[in-house]
């Protein structure tokens, strides 16, 4: 059986791994063959999958941001077109990157009918909307979605679609949490240390709207609290020195954990943070999973943002998934105007120094895990797909 899964950018690439090992784990336990051919990155060509076109990089959020990727996304289009009309998949399974799998999603449906189609961590339509009521044409053309949210399920479930609920993916990924002293020891800082994470971009775009105002609110922290140390995850190896060389320019005190060691080191990160500055996006789910208090942010350009408000009445409540399934203001976030270096400052000396707004943190954070399902979420997944894939 030869199965196709689309996706793009860090976390797409991320979610495809993990779902890639669990296929071959059931196919394995079922006896079937598979060969999976992917669009992804390199976490999950090292997880099994045979790569058309590398699409970790390709990504961004907006309309003049988007322009450096035009031809890179019709490369990778391309490649795939002409992958499809050589050797046609038993299935197709489309992860996140909402523009792009949209458009192979509708073409696939058209060309090969008969090839089910499977959308796993759908665009979050239940949570925006593009003026009155717009909408992708999700359900025209998949033939399962895969929800990782409850709301994400019936919102589709009420437009007609096959929907099985499984469960948000994350709550598969940290499971044994190292103790916070072993974490210290670990990263090289001691017991009177505070560890603020920094985690600006899993595209170029933030690094450029993003990085510099987190940047600036860590080094007024840390000129109010020395103690403070700065580490930054690194989303992608061509991030490793641009990353490297703004932490210096900005007098901020720490350092960058480069791309090749992100994955061994995260779960101590996450055990020894005192607070993490982050864009907003999946990050803040593996955040608020592993208990780290977080300030979310957001920029685009000015004109973006003035075409999706004015024209494309582009609407959502939160930026931050933690916010929207908890439909309130748990953790502090800033958007476009107020996303600035002193209102940062200000909420995050709040939850370093007031206990008992980390502890409402931490409540909220209960209860964002009892709305996410049930561990074991990517070995469901598979078997769902593997289920379409040998009907």
């Amino acid at each position: 059986m030869k199965l196709l899964i689309s996706t793009g950018e860090v976390s797409g690439d991320l979610q495809g791994s993990l779902l890639i090992k669990a296929l071959k784990t059931n196919a394995e336990e079922r006896k079937i063959e598979l060969e999976i051919i992917a669009l992804g990155g390199e976490r999950m060509r090292e997880a099994g999958a045979q790569l058309i076109s590398n699409t970790s990089s390709i990504g961004a959020i907006g309309f003049l941001e988007a322009l450096p990727y035009v031809l890179p996304t019709l490369n990778a289009q391309s490649k795939i077109d002409n992958y499809l009309s050589s050797s046609p998949p038993d299935a197709v399974v489309l992860i996140d990157y909402m523009g792009p799998n949209i458009r192979l999603g509708l073409k696939v449906k058209k060309k090969f009918p008969n090839i089910p189609i499977i959308y796993y961590i759908a665009p979050q339509e239940w949570a925006w909307r593009i003026g009155d009521s717009g909408t992708t044409d999700l359900i025209s053309f998949t033939d399962k979605i895969l929800a990782i949210f409850e709301e994400e399920a019936k919102f589709y479930s009420d437009k007609g679609g096959n929907v099985n609920f499984v469960g948000h993916p994350m709550l598969d990924f940290y499971r044994d949490i190292p103790t916070r002293e072993e974490s210290l020891k670990r990263i090289g800082l001691s017991a009177d240390q505070k560890l603020l994470l920094i985690i600006p971009a899993s595209r170029k775009q933030e690094l450029k709207y993003i990085l510099p105002t987190l940047l600036r609110a860590a080094k007024l922290l840390q000129e109010k609290d020395p103690s403070i140390s700065v580490l930054i995850p690194s989303g992608l190896q061509e991030f490793d020195d641009l990353l490297d060389s703004k932490l210096k320019e900005n007098g901020v005190s720490g350092r960058i954990i480069y791309s090749n060691e992100v994955d061994d080191i995260k779960p101590f990160l996450f055990s020894a943070a005192d607070l993490a500055l982050a864009k907003s996006g999946t990050i803040n789910m593996e955040l608020a999973l592993n208990s780290v208090p977080q300030i979310v942010g957001y920029k685009v350009s000015r004109f973006t943002a003035f075409f999706a408000r004015n024209l494309l009445r582009f609407n959502v409540k939160y930026i931050s998934p933690v916010n929207l399934l908890l439909n309130k203001m748990l953790i502090p976030e800033f958007i476009q105007e107020d996303f600035k270096a002193e209102k940062i400052v200000n909420a995050a000396l709040t939850i370093l120094e007031d206990n008992s707004t980390k502890e409402d943190i931490m409540l909220g954070y209960k209860r964002l895990r009892d709305k996410l399902g049930k561990p074991g979420v990517t070995d469901r997944a598979s078997k769902d797909i593997l289920d379409l894939l040998v009907q």
